[in-house]
Parts: C-alpha cells; sequence; structure tokens
C-alpha cells in the first residue's frame, strides 16, 4: 500500500494519475487546495488511507453487482492498524475485506486492510475480526464514507451491497480484477484516456523510461530536494514489494 493521506490529517492528498510518473500531490478544485471538511466526532481520515500499488479500476469495466464503472484510479485502501503512518510511505498490508462505495455513480472500491507489522495483525485474518475486534469500526467507516463529502454541498455517497462489508476472498477478487486492469493499461491492450503512465519499473511496458528521463522529469518540476535521482513519492502506483 501506498500512504496517501495519514489517519487525523485532512489534506486530500492523491497519487496524480495525469501527471509523469503520477507524483502524490495535493488535489485541487476550484483552484483551491482541497481538504475533507471534520466529521463530527472524527479528525480527518479515519485511517491510514492510499492506493494498492499496480491496480486500476477501468472506467470501461462495468461491475456485474453493482452495474457501476471504474473511477480511473487505482484501489483505495483503508489502513487500520495502530500506526499512523506518513506520506508516501509504503507498507505491506494484509486485506481483511472491501466496501463498494458508489463515489457520484462510479465504482470506488474500498480494501479494508492492516499493516502487516501491526502488533495485533496476527489476529485479523478477516473482515469478521474487525467487528469483533475493533466495534463501532466498520461502522465509523460507512458513516465517515457516507458523508465527507456534505460540508461541500454534494449528495450523500451510496454503497453497493447494502453497504454490507464483503469478506477477504472477495476482496482478494477485486484486487486481482484491478491488477488484471493495470497490466492492460500499461501494457497498452487497453485505453488509458488521459493517465500518464510513463514508469521506470515495469521494464516490460511500452511506456517504461530511463532513469536519466525520470530524472530530466524531476528537474523539471517543482519538487523540493535533490533532482538528479527519481525520489520516493515519484512512480510509485507502478512499484510492488518483490
Amino acid at each position: 500500500m501506498v500512504v496517501e493521506v495519514p489517519r487525523w490529517t485532512n489534506a486530500k492528498m492523491e497519487i496524480a494519475t495525469k501527471e509523469s510518473l503520477n507524483p502524490i500531490k495535493q488535489d485541487v478544485k476550484k483552484g483551491k487546495l482541497r481538504y475533507v471538511s471534520n466529521i463530527f466526532p472524527h479528525k480527518g481520515y479515519i485511517w491510514n488511507y492510499g492506493a494498492l500499488p499496480q491496480t486500476w479500476e477501468d472506467p470501461g469495466h462495468k461491475d456485474k453487482d453493482t452495474k457501476c464503472c471504474g473511477d480511473n484510479d487505482p484501489i483505495d485502501v483503508c489502513e487500520i492498524g495502530s500506526k499512523v503512518c506518513s506520506r508516501g510511505e509504503v507498507i505491506q498490508v494484509k486485506p481483511l475485506g472491501v466496501l463498494a462505495l458508489i463515489d457520484e455513480g462510479e465504482m470506488d472500491w474500498k480494501i479494508i486492510a492492516i499493516n502487516i507489522e501491526d502488533p495485533e495483525a496476527d489476529k485479523f485474518n478477516d473482515i469478521d475480526d474487525v467487528k469483533k475486534l475493533k466495534p463501532g469500526y466498520l461502522e465509523a467507516t460507512i458513516e465517515w464514507l457516507k458523508t465527507y463529502k456534505l460540508p461541500d454541498g454534494k449528495p450523500e455517497n451510496q454503497f453497493g451491497f447494502n453497504g454490507q462489508f464483503k469478506d477477504q476472498a472477495f476482496a482478494l477478487d477485486i484486487i486481482k480484477e484491478t491488477h488484471e486492469f493495470w497490466l492492460n493499461m500499461v501494457h497498452k491492450k487497453s485505453e488509458c484516456g488521459d493517465i500518464v503512465c510513463k514508469n521506470v519499473l515495469v521494464s516490460d511496458s511500452p511506456f517504461c523510461c530511463s532513469e536519466e528521463e525520470a530524472a530530466a522529469v524531476i528537474k523539471a518540476a517543482p519538487l523540493p530536494g535533490d533532482s538528479s535521482t527519481v525520489p520516493p513519492e515519484v512512480d510509485l502506483w507502478h512499484f510492488i514489494k518483490k
């Protein structure tokens, strides 16, 4: 998992899929940096929030159950462990279940997972363990995701499966499916639209570029730090820990 938004923070950070090498950047709406409002009684995001590398919710694919098409982003993860992670951190997680969020008519799966380095990770092996060991957390997740756009004047989000969390086996099937969509995209077997697939890590992809070319992209961008190397927050979408 690539951590985009640490728990209890409000800045809407995300992998910028339409920019070269897909850096993590703060979303902008109507010329202003985007922040999510606090949803009482919570402060900011209630999990470490991020995305699974090498997945893509294909907008050309209609889900057989919800009848909605993908939202054109990597699949999202809500990590429920005790550690507050850092933005851009890459952690290995154990998927426990999945929620079918329908965001403005688009399919927006939310994987519920736990950091495998969490002290209690061994106790969590399916979604029912979350219900038992963290009572109220899944209910809070539903409420947060349903209402977090209300302060912006938007309607409540909807859910597939009547808002029921699906189990680990279902979640793994969704991950595998969205990984296949990503594979097709980075190998030009499906349309990627305005997504920029340039990367330094998928060697058999026609979009793969040299580290020198990537460094030139970084040098031209207004990013802090040493531009002679590719910083860790870049190209994370196409990274996967072996």
